[in-house]
Parts: structure tokens; sequence; C-alpha cells
């Protein structure tokens, strides 16, 4: 009988099909399960898949690919490893690992994320491909193993930082930081050191978090200007993206870009050159789309210039005249056009949009002037005879910048722009993806803000500029042709020395543009001349001139007709002046003109030739061995050159300064010359200058007098930049004091020098030089304290001459010889670098040097160190822990002993005292973990026994205690750097279970014992097990299992030690309860199934033994404790069914044993049992969306703890409960749920303990004062559900409570008192509407006042406010709120009144108040306004006559303000009326006569006169000055009013009767006068005619539009000379309502129904036009200009209100409150309108709100 027969190779595979198991047997497969086999049987394989190891089944063979694999320990645990190479099993399980996260991307629908992650992913899989196929030769696998390696850490970066929103599958996967060496293994924690382990992680953190925020800056379009690195940096970058050229030239074209300052007229970049097609494509195909440049070196001061351009210039190759045919000549470069942009606003950083393309128009050269091209474009200051010729290169490029268009038909260029921040090193490091290696650089014509050491450059730009060449035996002038050509000595060409621009490579040969019959050309082309440093004084310019024809017959013929060079070096070993040069144009024999021998002894320029002419006064041109021509004097050629050059100088003094080994006797005049020299040259030239120096001083030690003036040298240097035009440059001298200063010995005489200045101080001669050192004393002490850097690189070489034990102590005694506070950084680093020599590792050498280290780093560590240098010092310790780890160094127990003793502790105090943000406390907990880590069991015992006193290991393990704990709660290294915290987890597990044995042999027994000490111990081990870095059921199964095979589960260990520490405990247990209780129980809630079953069991022990302790014979404290914690364990999440099931089980196992417990115990099981089911449902139903099923899950909780009488978790679900219920709008059920706490209340002064305030905004103290708030807040619940009945019962009470019992009338006040504004019937008389309210109120007093109540009425003792009612009533007057689309427009008088008495919200009520004594002469000094605004609930007209008052704002008027309001009004009142009767003549004219007479007559017009003697005065304005503008206005308010009252006059004269003919001519009498005066003192005012127009409606009728006093201001001010200030105004005041329109009364309070009795207290009622709280016991101060705001949050009486005036009560209002958005004219508050049927129909209510539709219904009521 066949049989399966077990594997032996075909162990691992993986399958490469799907397969769906048919029966229950097989196993089902998909793509990409890796699968472990353990049978084979005839084509079918059984095993299991290793991402479900516990399902085991059948599967075809042919599904399966096999993998090559290592069987470990064969057999039924036998363990399979796959074979392959182990960086191609970690591509595998990423690739698993990010096919999850990209699902999940895809099922989000996250497109830009999907497609990264999809990239990337297809990056590993193509490489992972390559690995495995075995192909690749050893130095490609190597390279490919670190691109893999990197992506895979760059990605797991990415991929986390792109899914932070699906934070649970960021715990499902655990994507952890990983760490690697430098072949790219991930690194072993068990073969690392603890030092090397976390400085792994942080390199590997910092790389990823540089390449996550290369990934930002691609998906960011901020303006870099506002962000901090364009404050810090001193260099940027333009980045042109050049996208595309349109222009027909039917030939190829060569563009040559660059910077331009159109206000110097000069360029600022050499040129970025683009080769262009005649095909219309770049000449190099394969530069398509990739043509990009980045101009470099810009510093500051470039990006603060008024203009800069970017400059084209198109210069095509090819025939002399585009028509020419193939006869003629090829190959010239002849001008073409230009094309400018203004690039200003981009360089500012105003702009910064590197996507937008932009588009450079094309300006074509002119054909009258085509011949003459540059003329047009480079044209300098030169006489000329041709037109054009002389304009200036500035003139066109403005020009073309000026021109609003350029007739460009289409043609032109297409770039994008971007300006960056730093260097090209920078750029190329934080802009990756837009400059990498293939992008062109074109650097600065110059020197970039700061020239770090380092930076060597070497660039000659030659400008050729112009000439002059004779025409010859031509008719015409010639079509010259500069070729320039680079040369050494010998005549030898230097090849590929020219640049013409960026993007290309360098040519031999440069050949000029090529003007057509130019006598005098100009050309201003600019190329880079780069030749070695050290060829420089050998190299010359050559520049040869030839006529070039247009016929290619006659142009081969042609030879040069001229010559003239320049040498790069001047004799004296400068180099070539910057400027321009006049060269000599030399004329002869070709072959000779090629004879660098021959023409380099002659002079090359004019000046040359004119000094050496001078003294012998010979003409020298014979010499040149040319034909000499009469005219060859005539022709000229000039050139200008700019060295940019880090190692050639033009400074003579300098030059031999850095040469001064070839001059040795000159050193001492160079040196005191230096100091002469521009300090510009200097700082170009600093580390070459300051490398010279120390030079001098070290190899010419014999002579003291170098010391001194190098000493001199140095301190001017170093004062030149701390000089504020180069202090910039301070970074450049630090980085050369750190990275380039190798003087070793140099502090012993620049020691020597400073302590010989200080010394001679009372010499007068040396003061000044002694003051300049002091002052450079800063950096001179770094120079100083610098040599003691390359003191170790000597050791090496030192130790094969010393014997290394003898060395050691060489440097021992070195290093102590420098003062302790002196020096302290240089020392620790010379230190460190010892340690990190060979030296070190030998253990002899360690015993010589660790003391002095451990010395230093005590001290430094020490809690009375000043300052101490942890950075430093953290380095020299983490040095001496990984060479002590090490096992190639020999014994090393002994040193960590030494140590341990001598630092532990100080580490320790460091970490405890450092910041959780301090950059070094990394380091510094990976030291004490080393430390620990490599402490061996005799180490910990040793340790112990060093301490002399019992306090002090108490204070130890307590120190250490707290510090595990602190770092446990809060991690110092990310949650990522898995590797680095389970390590960490694992040392300090071990020094944990060491510091048991401690507490269990000294602090146990009874005399002995601590319980502060256990105390810590305890809570530092359930914070261990408790770290959400152990809690494994949160991992992937993968990371679970790795955690578990490598570190084991760290919970179970913890755990069992903590169960059997607490039996040690014996009798002192009862000491730890109740306060050990929630800390057992985090324990025993952890998901391990035997971690549970072993500390469960202590429940029962500390009920046992407080129940044997405790006088009592009960438990009760340990159950109050468990029932409470266990509520707040279960509520934040932890506990499930299973520990619910254990928990009972273990418990009445454990009691039903014990002989007193088992009935009470038992009792208490399923006590604990049944809480944790009602608890594990609330928890689920909490989720649910059902929260009808969450307010019955939270009763049955809350019935619980009542019947066990936990008040203070009680109390907790019922705001729950009430949440819920306000959640659902359940107002009833949360006032009856709120009653349940104030039920549990009296009303006592009785202390509120603190349990029973669950409310953070309740601050009480008694129990009385709690319950009156509850009182409020659920008759307002009751109120908002409509059960008034209840809300009286509860008032009531409350009453009786305020009246009988703590006599708070205010109180009752404001719990009784309402206030209302009612709108009355048409033509309806107040005194009606006041006997209706004195019938209904039989026992009301009515007051006959406005004014709030005074002291008088409520301090008397016979009118008790509260045994009567009192009514107040008079008239408000509305605000009208006019919709947006009508503010500042002549909207007519009909609509106006329609939103006077309509529509409105807000009312106003104004009181005059006087202040201070009466002016007899003048009532308006003294005369206040108090104007009052209320804002009701809800807008008129709506679904009642009357609204509640929902707030009260009040403000003062001053008299100015007064005035200035009156006066508004008054203009408002005259231009209207003027209006009407000016477009309908049919109106009677008394109106306008009554009006014009009040105003315009001086018998009844007092007001001008009453504001002068008022307000104009020099008094009013010294005691008032911020009234300036206010006065000013109403001088203008009243010459405004001039025009109008003219205007009036002219009408009113028009309709004149001759009953009317007295009044009007004293009308006109009294205003010609008037305003004479008005017009004198006031100025003219002139009003616009619109103001008259007629306009005609649809209609054809007239429509009168009713002209505002804001307005007419604002109209007036177009036609005034001087200005007018506008001021708001409210016109409705005094506007009279629409006919027919209901008018509007505000009540105090609405009569209440005839069943509520409250006794015959005073209610307060108000109605008309303004309103004032009555019933308050004092009316708030009133500040002027300062809202005074009421509001009422007491028992909302809407239906009551409406049951005093109705025999029923009427429907109150929506539920929803507008009030409560109010905002009134001083308030922060808007009250929306009541929603109104023509309003538009609220939107659809959102997806899944199962309420919404009430709301929605509720939103659309009428």
């Amino acid at each position: 009988m066949a049989r399966w027969i077990p594997t032996k190779r075909e162990k691992y595979g993986v399958a490469i099909y799907n397969y769906d198991a048919a029966r229950d047997v097989e196993l089902s497969l998909q793509v990409g399960d890796t699968v472990h086999i353990l049978e084979m049987y005839e084509g079918w394989y059984r095993g299991y898949t290793l991402r479900n190891k516990s399902k085991k089944g059948i599967f075809p063979e042919t599904y399966i690919h096999l993998k090559e694999a290592i069987v470990k320990d064969r057999g039924q645990h036998e363990t399979v490893i796959p074979s392959e190479l182990p960086l191609g099993q970690e591509l595998t399980s990423t690739l698993r690992e990010w096919a999850v996260i990209w699902h999940k991307l895809y099922v989000d629908n996250k497109t830009t994320q999907f497609r990264h992650v999809q990239q990337l992913t297809y990056s590993l899989i193509e490489w992972r491909s390559q690995i495995l196929s075995g192909t690749l030769p050893k130095d490609e696998l190597a390279e490919l193993r670190k691109k893999v390696t990197a992506k895979i850490d760059y990605g797991n970066s990415v991929v986390l930082l792109l899914i932070l929103v699906t934070c649970t599958l960021l715990r499902i996967l655990g994507l952890d930081l990983v760490v690697r060496d430098d072949n790219g293994n991930i690194l072993d924690p068990d073969e690392t050191s603890t030092i090397s382990l976390f400085k792994s992680h942080e390199t590997a953190s910092k790389r990823i978090e540089e390449r996550i925020q290369e990934e930002k800056s691609l998906q960011q379009n901020l303006d870099l200007r506002g962000q901090p690195i364009f404050n810090t940096t001193h260099t940027y970058s333009l980045y042109v993206n050049f996208k595309n050229f349109v222009c027909n030239i039917g030939e190829d074209a060569e563009l040559l870009m660059s910077l331009y300052d159109p206000d110097l007229s000069k360029f600022i970049s050499e040129n970025y050159l683009v080769r262009w097609g005649s095909n219309g494509m770049p000449k190099e195909i394969e530069k398509l789309n990739n043509l990009q440049a980045v101009f470099t070196d810009l510093s500051s001061s470039d990006l603060i210039r008024p203009k800069i351009s970017l400059v084209c210039q198109i210069v095509r190759v090819g025939h002399m005249e585009l028509k020419d045919g193939k006869k003629h000549t090829c190959g010239l470069r002849r001008p073409f056009g230009v094309a400018v942009m203004d690039i200003t606003d981009i360089i500012h950083g105003k702009v910064d949009d590197e996507e937008k393309q932009h588009f450079i128009p094309f300006q074509q050269i002119a054909m009258e002037t085509y011949i003459r091209q540059r003329q047009l474009i480079m044209s300098p200051l030169i006489t000329s005879h041709v037109i054009g010729e002389n304009e200036p290169l500035t003139s066109v490029f403005n020009k073309v910048i000026a021109a609003k268009e350029v007739n460009h038909k289409g043609q032109g260029l297409w770039v994008s722009l971007k300006l960056l921040p730093g260097d090209l090193a920078q750029v190329q490091k934080d802009f990756s993806h837009l400059v990498d290696r293939s992008t062109a650089v074109a650097r600065k014509m110059g020197f970039p803000e700061i020239i770090l050491p380092g930076d060597v450059r070497n660039d000659i730009y030659v400008t050729l500029v112009q000439g002059e060449f004779d025409k010859g035996k031509k008719k015409t002038p010639k079509n010259v042709e500069v070729t320039m050509s680079v040369h050494d000595e010998d005549g030898n060409l230097q090849e590929k020395a020219i640049h013409p621009g960026a993007g290309y490579e360098g040519v031999s040969e440069y050949k000029s543009v090529v003007y057509y019959q130019v006598k005098q050309p100009c050309w201003y082309e600019t190329v880079k001349v780069s030749i070695a440093i050290e060829e420089v004084s050998r190299c010359h310019l050559r520049f040869t001139f030839r006529h070039r024809s247009s016929q290619e017959s006659r142009d081969k013929s042609e030879r040069a007709f001229g010559m003239g060079f320049v040498k790069l070096m001047n004799a004296d070993g400068t180099t070539l002046q910057d400027g321009k040069h006049n060269l000599i144009v030399y004329k002869g024999d070709n072959k000779k003109m090629e004879d660098a021998k021959c023409y380099l002894t002659l002079p090359c320029t004019k000046m040359e030739m004119e000094e050496k002419e001078a003294p012998s006064g010979k003409n020298l041109h014979h010499l040149a061995n040319f034909t000499p021509t009469k005219d060859s004097t005539k022709d000229s050629f000039q050139i200008a050159t700019l060295i940019c050059s880090t190692k050639l100088t033009q400074n003579v003094d300098l030059l031999g300064l850095l040469n001064w080994r070839s001059n040795s006797q000159n050193i001492a005049h160079n040196l005191r010359k230096l100091m002469e020299v521009e300090g510009g040259e200097i700082v170009k030239f600093l580390q070459d200058t300051l490398d010279a120096l120390f030079n001098i001083m070290m190899e010419m030690s014999e002579n003291e007098t170098y010391d001194f003036l190098v000493f001199d040298a140095l301190v001017f240097i170093i004062s030149l930049i701390g000089d504020i035009k180069f202090q910039h440059f301070n970074p450049v001298l630090e980085t050369y004091i750190y990275k380039h200063f190798s003087a070793t010995l140099a502090y012993a005489k620049l020691t020597k020098v400073l302590n010989c200045y200080v010394g001679n101080a009372d010499d007068s001669s040396k003061t000044e030089l002694l003051f300049a050192a002091l002052k450079a004393l800063k950096y001179l002490f770094r120079f100083i304290g610098a040599a003691l850097k390359y003191l170790p690189s000597i050791i090496n070489d030192v130790k094969l001459v010393f014997d290394p034990v003898e060395l050691s102590v060489l440097f021992s005694k070195f290093i102590q010889s420098i003062p302790d506070n002196q020096l302290v950084r240089q020392k620790l680093n010379c230190m460190t670098k010892i340690v990190e020599s060979d030296l070190f590792k030998q253990s002899e050498c360690r015993d010589a040097l660790l003391p002095l280290l451990i010395d230093q780093l005590s001290g430094q560590l020490d809690d009375n160190s000043n300052k101490p240098d942890h950075e430093a010092s953290s380095q020299l310790l983490s040095s001496v822990l990984e060479v002590l780890d090490r096992k190639d160094v020999g014994p090393t127990a002994a040193h960590i002993q030494l140590i341990m003793e001598r630092l532990l502790r100080r580490i320790n105090r460091t970490v405890i005292g450092m910041s959780r943000q301090s950059p070094h406390i990394g380091i510094f907990v990976a030291c004490m973990t080393a430390i620990l880590r490599q402490m061996e069991d005799f180490h910990y015992n040793h340790y112990i026994n060093t301490f002399k006193t019992r306090q002090d290991i108490i204070d130890f393990l307590m120190e250490t205690f707290i510090m595990f704990k602190d770092l446990i709660g809060k991690n110092v290294y990310a949650s990522d750097w898995m590797v680095m915290n389970m390590m960490q987890s694992r040392v300090f597990l071990r020094a944990v279970n060491q510091f048991t044995s401690v507490l269990n042999r000294f602090f146990l027994d009874q005399a002995n014992f601590e319980l502060q000490l256990w105390n810590n111990y305890f809570h530092l081990a359930v914070a261990f097990l408790t770290h959400e870095s152990l809690q494994l059921e949160t991992f992937s199964q993968a990371k679970r299992n790795k955690i578990i095979k490598k570190y084991g589960d760290m919970r179970k260990e913890i755990g069992f030690k903590i169960r059997d520490m607490w039996y040690n405990l014996g009798p002192h247990k009862i000491k730890f309860i109740p306060a050990m209780v929630g800390p057992i129980l985090e324990v025993t809630l952890v998901p391990e199934p035997e971690l549970r079953k072993a500390t469960i069991p202590i429940f029962f022990d500390m009920m046992q033994c407080e129940f044997n302790f405790s006088g009592n014979r009960n438990f009760h404290m340990f159950e109050n404790e468990l029932i409470t914690k266990l509520d707040q364990e279960v509520e934040g999440g932890r506990g499930d069914e299973q520990y619910k099931i254990l928990l009972e089980k273990l418990l009445l196992e454990h009691c039903r044993k014990h002989k007193y417990l088992s009935v009470p115990g038992e009792v208490f099981a399923w006590l604990v049992s049944s809480l944790l089911e009602n608890l594990l449902d609330y928890r689920t139903i909490m989720h649910d969306e059902s929260k009808e099923n969450r307010m019955s899950c939270t009763v049955n909780v809350l019935n619980f703890y009542k019947e066990k009488k936990r008040e203070d978790i009680y109390i907790r679900y019922l705001y729950k409960l009430r949440d819920l219920h306000t959640d659902c709008e359940n107002f009833t059920e949360a006032a009856y749920t709120l009653l349940l706490h104030a039920e549990l209340l009296q009303w006592s002064e009785k202390p509120c303990v603190p349990h029973l305030l669950q409310r953070d905004s309740y601050y009480v103290y008694s129990q009385q004062e709690l319950k009156e708030k509850l009182y409020q807040e659920i008759i307002s619940f009751f109120d908002r559900g409509k059960m008034w009945e209840k809300a009286i019962q509860l008032s009531k009470e409350l009453a009786d409570m305020y009246e009988n019992k703590v006599f708070d009338y205010e109180g009752l006040g404001n719990l009784l008192n309402k206030i209302f504004i009612y709108r009355g019937k048409e033509y309806e008389r107040r005194e009606d509407f006041n006997l209706k309210l004195l019938t209904q109120f039989p026992s009301a007093e009515k007051m006959t006042s406005t004014a709030p109540p005074g002291e008088e009425i409520k301090a008397s003792p016979k009118q008790c406010i509260f045994c009567c009612s009192d009514v107040q009533c008079f008239i408000v007057k509305p605000v009208m709120n006019l919709p947006p689309n009508y503010k500042d427009k002549p909207v007519p008088e009909q609509i106006l009144n329609y939103y006077r008495a309509n529509e409105v919200q807000q009312f106003t009520h104004s009181r005059p108040v006087r202040k201070g004594e009466k002016d007899p002469d003048n009532e308006f000094a003294n005369m206040w306004i108090e104007r009052t605004t209320y804002t009701t609930a809800y807008s008129f007209p709506g679904i009642l006559k009357w609204f509640e008052v929902k707030q009260i704002t009040t403000e003062e008027i001053s008299p100015l303000e007064n005035a200035i309001e009156t006066m508004e009004l008054t203009n408002e009142k005259i231009s209207n009326i003027v209006q009407q009767h000016g477009w309908d003549r049919s109106l009677p004219v008394h109106p306008l006569s009554m009006l014009l007479s009040g105003i315009v007559d001086p018998a009844v017009m007092g007001g001008y006169t009453n504001y002068e003697k008022a307000f104009f005065t020099e008094k009013y304005l010294q005691e008032h000055p911020e009234d300036q503008d206010k006065i000013e206005l109403l001088k203008q308010l009243i010459a405004l009013q001039m025009p109008l009252l003219a205007e009036g006059i002219r009408i009113h004269g028009e309709k004149l009767t001759e009953q009317l003919k007295p009044l009007h001519d004293r009308l006109t009498a009294c205003f010609k006068e008037l305003k004479k005066k008005v017009e004198k003192q006031y100025g003219v005012i002139t009003l616009p005619p619109s103001l008259t127009e007629r306009k005609p409606s649809r209609s054809g009728s007239v429509v009168l539009p009713y002209i505002m006093s804001s307005t007419l201001r604002r109209l007036s001010v177009t036609s005034v000379a001087s200005s007018v200030v506008s001021t708001s105004s409210t016109s409705s005041d005094s506007a009279p309502s629409r006919p027919g329109s209901d008018g509007l009364g505000l009540s105090g309070k609405a009569q209440r129904p005839k069943s509520l009795q409250l006794g015959d207290n005073r209610l307060t009622l108000l109605q008309g036009s303004s309103l004032q709280q009555s019933a308050a016991r004092s009316p708030p101060p009133i500040t002027p200009k300062t809202p005074r705001t009421q509001s009422f949050p007491s028992l909302q009486a809407d239906g009551l209100a409406a049951g005093s005036l109705q025999s029923t009560p009427p429907p109150p209002p929506p539920k929803s409150k507008p009030y409560e958005n109010s905002n009134p004219r001083n308030s922060v508050e808007v009250a929306p309108p009541l929603p109104s049927r023509r309003e538009a129909k609220p939107p659809p209510p959102p997806p899944k709100t199962r309420k919404s539709s009430v709301v929605s219904s509720e939103q659309g009521l009428p």
C-alpha cells in the first residue's frame, strides 16, 4: 500500500499559481505563498504555509517552485531556513509587507501614494531578480546590494509617511528601522556593541529623514524666501529648465543664456549654451527634454538688485546671408536676435513655481540693420558713422524689457525657473529632483559671498570687446572673424581650454561672430578660459584676425591678416589685472604669427609698448620680424579680462607672502606688507594665507622675530574677519580651524607671544598690539586648542619607536599638564582620538590611560560641574565602551569594573537631569545601557558591596528604579528603532532582576523593610511589563515570531518575578493594599494566557491578606479598588471575554478552598464577573451606531454601581447617559438623568466631596451650590423638552429655597423675570396695551419711568419686590437689517419701509443721561445718551407675536457723537424731503416749510451755536484731543447741510403760494446769512447732480430712492475740496413705520398661566420701544462705549409667556436657537432670522445620520 513519504530535499517552495481547495484535506494557495513541505505522494505535497502554520493540508506539486533550504532538527520540530542570500530573504519579506500596504492604498483610492509605492516595489522586484539570477560579477553585486538596502530603508520610511492616516495598518505591519553594516547586511544585536547599534540606528534614521525631506520637497510649492533656510544662507542658485525654442531660422543656431543687470549694463554670469538644430530640435537629440542649467554663486547682494534679466542671444551658424546657396561659405557665426525676460520677481522670491512655463518673446534683428546686429545688441558708447552702432547694450535690453508688446509672431523660448537656496553642493542635495549631475552649471562671473576652505576655483573670463581694422585694398570694410586660442610659451596649443558656455566641453579654438562689412565691429562675447594653475604662468592668449568672404572659393584663399596676444601672468608673478586691455595688432608673415618665440618677446598691449619705448625712444615694430605696413598701427583690438581664482592673486605683496619659500629673505617685509593688503583680496585666499603664516612659524622656528610678525598678522586677519564687512566669513575661519589647520606645535609659539604681550602691558608701544590681540583672543585660543587635535594622529607611528606603555604614560602626563578648566573640548577630543587608536586596544596601555580618562569624565559629569561638555564627554565615553566590548582587545573585566565604580552613578544622574529633548540624551542612555550590558553577575555583586552604608544602597536603587521607569514611560528612542528598544529592554530586565536579589537580601526582614523602595520596584516592573514595545499581540505575525525567537516574551519573565516578589512580602503585603491592586490588575489584563494564570491568584492572596489583617474580617478595600480600576481599564480598551472567564474560574477555585472566604469570596467572584460582562458589553456597544442600545447598556452599568453604592462611578456614567440623550435631543430624558445626580445632594452647606463634582465647569463648595446649578440645568432641559409641568415643579422648589432659606432675592429675580419684545396690532395705542397687561396682573404696579428701578425701590421695606408685581412698558425702535445687495445703493423708500419693520431681530431704546452739573447756557455739553440694544431669540414676524430677549447690550453715546448723529439724521431728512418734492410736484408744501423754518430761522435754530459753544473751543480740544476727527466731521456735516437747504429753498420758491411769500422771503434772508457764515467757517460742499435726477423704473414710472446719511456723505465727497469723514448711523431710529405694518413692543415678562402661582411677585413687562431689566438687584455699571451684555440662563418660559396672553399655551419657537449666534450692534453674537417658507430648501442630510430629517424639518418651519 502506497503511503506518504517524508521529504528530504523538497522542503521549501513558493506557490506560482493560485490553488483553491476542493476538499477539507486540501490547502488553498495564493501566488507567492511560501510553503513548508512535510511529505509527498504521487504528485502531491503535504505541508503548510508560513502565514498560517496551524493549518496543514495537501496541494499539487506542479503548483510549487522548489527552492534550496537548510533543515535543522529534522522531525516533528524541524526548522527550514532558506539558503538564498540574506538580502534576497529580506527583499522577499519587504515586498510582502509592501504588498499589503499597496493593496490598502488601492482600496482607499489613494492614487498618488499607490503610484509611489508601485514605483518602489517594481524597482525592488527588478533588483531581486538580478540578485537571485547569480550572474552578476562580484563588484556589480556589491554595488547593487548597496542600492537595494538604501531603497528598502528609504521605502520603509516613505511607505510609513504615505499612510500615516492608516495607523491601525501600521501597527499590524510593524514596519521598523533596519540597521545594517557597511556591506548592507542586517546587524545582529547579539554580535554588535550597544554603542555601534545606537550609532547605526542614528545614521540610518538621519539618512532616511533626509530622503523623506527630499521627497516632501517634491510635493511642496512654498515661498522658500519665507522659510528659515533663506534667512541663514549666503549663497543662492537659479534653476533654469529650457523647455522649447520656436523660431524659423532654417539653419543651426547657438542660444547663449546668461543673467544680466540692466541698470549696470553688466552681465552677472557666464553663458549657458544650447545648440539648436535647423530641424527645430536640440543638436544632441539625447538632450531633448533635458536642457537644464543652474546659475550658481549668487549672493544676497545679487538678490536685492533693483532689476535682473535673463538674456538669451541667438547666433545662427551657417551662411553669411540666409539666402546664400551651396557655393557660399558655411559655418559662419552670424547674429540673429535676442530674447529678454525680467526675472526680478523670481530672484526676489515673489514668484516661485518650478512647473510654470514662462514665454520669452524673440526679437529678431531688423533687416535694415541686420548686418550690424551686434551694434543693436552689444554696442558700446563709441564713435561710429553707422546708424545704430552707438546704441548701447543697456538701451536695447531695456527697450525689449519695457516694450508692452513685442512683435514676436509666436516665436520665442519657453523656460521654467526656480530660485534655490545654497551653493551647488547644497542644491544637489536638497533639490536632487531638479539638479543632478547632468545639469549644466553656469557660475557667477565673480566670487560668491563666502569662499570656504577647500573651494578651489581658477577661471579666467575673456571678453572680446571691439576692434578697428583698416579695409586695406578693399573698397568696403572687412568681415572680421577673431579666432582665440590658448598656447604655452613654446607655442603648443592647450586643448579644450576655452569654454563658450556651460553645458558643453571646452574647445581648442573659439571663433567670434562675423559682422558684415563693419570697420569697427563690437563683439562683447565672453568666454571662460580654464587651465591648470601651474600652467598659468607659462600660457598666453593668442588672437588671430581673418577676413571671411561670403563666397566659399574666395574664403578658402583668405589668410589671417593680423594677430595679437596677451600673457596671463605678469613678470612680477601677479596675474593679469582685471579690466580692459588694448592689444597691439601685429601684421606680417603668417608662419611667424604662429611662432610664439617670435612674438612673445614683444609688447602685447599698447600700454606695455609705451612703457618700453619711453626710456629708449626707439620704435620696436621692427622686432616683430613681421612685414610692417604704414597702416598697421591704425588697427586696434580691445579685450576685457576678469580673474576668478582662489590661487592666483593680482596683489604683489600677497603673492610675496604666499611664495615665501622662493624669497625667504623678504619674509619680514612681506609679513608687514600683508597688513596693507585690501581685505577682500585676503579673504579670497584665506586658507592659503593662514597656511603660509603657520608654515613660516613652524619652519622658521630659529628666528623668534617671525613669531611676533606672524602673531601680529594673525591678529590682523582675525580682526579683519570681525569687521562687519567680512563677518560672514566667520564660518570660513571656523571651518579652517576644525578641518584644515594642521600646525600641531603652533600653540606653544602663540602662547609664548601672547604671554610676552601681556607681560609688557605697561609698554605704550605694545598697548595697541595687546588690545588687538585681546580682541582676537577667541580665535587665538581655538588655534592653540586645535593643535591637540593632531596629537593622536602620530600615535601609530611613534609607538614603533616608543614602548606602548611608556607612550601611554607620556600622553597621560601631557593631558594632565593642561589646566583643568582650559581647552576642555580639545582635551576630550584628543583623548577620544587616543582611545580610537591602536594604543588603547592593548590591555596594559588601558591600565595606564583609563584612570586619566575616567578622571576627566568624572569631572565633566560631576553634579557640581559648570557647563559640562556633554557632547565631547559622550563621544569619549562611547568610544571607550565600544573598544571594551570588542573580543580582540584582551581582558576587560577590570576596566569595566573601574568604569562601573567611578562613572555608572554619575551617568545615571546625568540621564535623570537631562531633558528628553536634549540631542545628547540618546548617546548617554546608550552608554549607560552598554555599561549594564557588559557587567557580569559578579560586577553587580561587587558594585553593591562598594556602598558604605545601607542608606547609600537605598539611594542608588531608588535612583535606578525611578530612572528606568522614566525611560520606559518616555521613550528616548523612536518607536521604529525596534532592535535598539528591545536590546535596551533586555538589559534593563537583567539589571532589575539583579537588583531584586538585593531587595530580598537587605530590605525584606521586619527591621529593615523599605516600603517606598519595594513600591518603586513593583511600579517599575509593571511599567516594564505593560510597555507598548513588548505587546506582541499588536505586531504582525512575522515581527512577533522574530521578537520571540530573538528575545523571547520578556513579559512572562518579569511577570513571574512580580508574582514571586509579591509572595516574598509575607506580612508586609497588607501595606500594599489597596495601592497595588491597580498595577497587578494591569499585569493580569495582558493577553498572555500563562501570565494571566500566574498572576490572577495574587488577587485572592490580597483578599485573604486583608481579611486576615483587617479588624473587620472583610476585604472591602480590595473590592472597592478592584471595581474602580477594572472600570477604568476596561473602558480604556483592555480585557476580553477570555479574561472574564479565567478570572471567574480562578477566584472561585481559590475561594471555595478557603475556610472563611468561600461564601463572601464566591459572591465577590460572581460580582466581578457580572461587572466585567456589563463593562465589556458597554465597551462593545459604544461603537454601535444605535444610540438606543448604547443608552440601554449604560443604564445597566450605572444600575450596577448604584446597587454597589459606588457614587463616584455611578455619577460618571450618569453624565455619559446625559450626553447620549443630548446628542439625540432627548432633553426630557437628559433632565431626568441629571435629576438622579441632584437627588444625591442636600440643600445644605455641607462640603461637596470631589467625586460628586463631575462637571469641570462647576466650581462650587457646598452641596447646595451644586444642587442649585444642577436644578438650573435640569429646568433648562425640561423647558427644551416641553415638560413645563416638571419645570414648574422644580422652579417652585428652587424659588422656595431662594425666598425662605437662603434669601437670595437676586437669584429669585433672575429665575422669575423674563423680558419680551411684543409686536403690537396696527394703530394699537400704548395705553390700550398697558391696560390689557394690568388686567391680567391686577396686583401689579405700573412703573411710569423708563429708567431701571432705583435702590430705594429695591431696598424699601414697604415695597417688597416679591410681594407685588411691577410692569414696565415702553416703545423700542427696530434696527433695520438691509440685505447685502441693497447696501450703499439708492433703494426706493417703499423697500426701506418694509425692512424697517420686518425681518428685524434687534431693537434699541435711547435714554438721555446727564453727567455733571447742568449748564444753563448749553444743555448739549453734558447730555449723554444711554442706548440699549435688545436681541430676540427669533426675528419678527414669526410664529408668535412676541419673542424672548436673549441678549442685552448697553453703550453710552457722548455729547459730541450725539451731535454728529443728530446732524446726520437732519441732513437725511432734508435730502429725502427735497427729493420727494423735486420729483413729485403734487406733494403739499407745508411739511417742507416747517422743516426749513425749524433749521434756517434763527428764532428757533440754536443747534449750530450750541455745538460751537460746546465743542468748537480750545478748552474742549485740550480736554479731549482724541475728538479732533469727530469735530472735523461735525463741521463737515454742518457744511454739507448748506447745499441741501439751498435746494430745499429753491423748490420751496417754485411751489410758493401768495400766503407763504412772507415766510419764504424770511427763509431766504436767513439762509443767505447762515450760508455766508457757514461757508466762511466750514468750507463749501457741492452735491452731485445724481442726487436729484429722475430714474425711470421698468414700467416707466419714477423710482424714488431713499438716500441715507452715510450714502449722502459718501456721494458728496466726490464734489468737495476737503475730505468728508464717513461714519455709520442708524437711519431707522426716526423712520416712520410702513403703513399697515404691525407696531413692535417690548415686555419685561410674559404673564404666567393662572395655574402658576409663585406668589404676588413683581413682573416686568415692556412694550413699544425700549427695554430694561427691572428685577435685578442693581444694574451693572455703565462705561462709555463699553457694551454691557446680560444673558438669562434661567428657566426659558417661552410657552409660559404665550400662556399669559391666550387661554392655552401656543407652541414655543423651534428647538434650534438662532439667538445663540446673534450679533447686535456692539455684541459679538449675531442672530440670524427664523427660517421661513420663502428661503431655499435645506440641504439633504449627510449619509447615515439618523436624526437629520428631523433637523431639516425643524429648520424649514415657517
